[in-house]
């Protein structure tokens, strides 16, 4: 029965537990993914993420409480200058835990480990879908931009032909007034002078 069993013994001392756990952590913390059982991913997992919440803060005291953990400065080193600055933003959950299946001989259920910010796989896949989002809203955006744009072009492409027929219609009526007047005086001229003729030709026949 599970009375007061509040830890994952391992079936291990407790001396031996902390070291195979340290050992397991600074392994996860050099190459940010190992393969284990599940029983003891899920106790690593408790092991090192308050661990990794310690590197947040970079000072000598947090230095000392990771090292009594880890006894190994390289991980503590790899841990408070790589790894807290990746996941600087991150509240928690630094890690996560995969099930692979079954281990051929004992039959034992096998999990992978990792910590969540160097998957490059996830992390990915989730920053190309937020780009297509952004991509489609910025589209539309776009396209009305485009129609406001056309539709204020035609307006003043129309305004413009509109300016340009009237000065047109005012230079031809002024040509065609032009033209008549001339015209007209000519037309004068000639009947003034076939008068004077008739006059000219009448004297004379009175005078004969």
């Amino acid at each position: 029965m599970r009375h007061g069993k509040k830890i994952a013994h391992l079936g291990r001392k407790t001396a031996h537990r902390s070291y195979m756990l340290a050992n397991m952590a600074c392994s996860l913390i050099e190459h940010k993914s190992i393969n284990t059982t599940v029983t003891k991913a899920k106790a690593l997992k408790r092991y090192i993420e308050p661990l990794i919440t310690k590197s947040k803060t970079d000072s000598t005291h947090n230095r000392r409480i990771v090292f009594s953990y880890l006894k190994n400065k390289y991980a503590v080193t790899e841990l408070f200058r790589d790894i807290s600055v990746k996941i600087g933003e991150r509240p928690g959950g630094y890690t996560r835990v995969i099930k692979l299946g079954n281990r051929l001989g004992d039959n034992a259920s096998m999990a992978m480990i990792e910590l969540v910010d160097y998957n490059t796989i996830y992390n990915s896949s989730s920053d190309t879908s937020k780009k297509t989002r952004k991509r489609k809203k910025s589209s539309s955006k776009s396209d009305s931009v485009i129609e406001d744009a056309v539709i204020v072009d035609e307006t003043l492409a129309v305004e413009e032909t509109v300016v340009e027929i009237a000065p047109v219609i005012e230079t031809t009526s002024k040509a065609v007034t032009e033209e008549k007047t001339p015209v007209v005086k000519e037309t004068n001229s000639s009947d003034a002078s076939n008068v004077e003729n008739n006059e000219s030709k009448s004297s004379n026949t009175e005078e004969k």
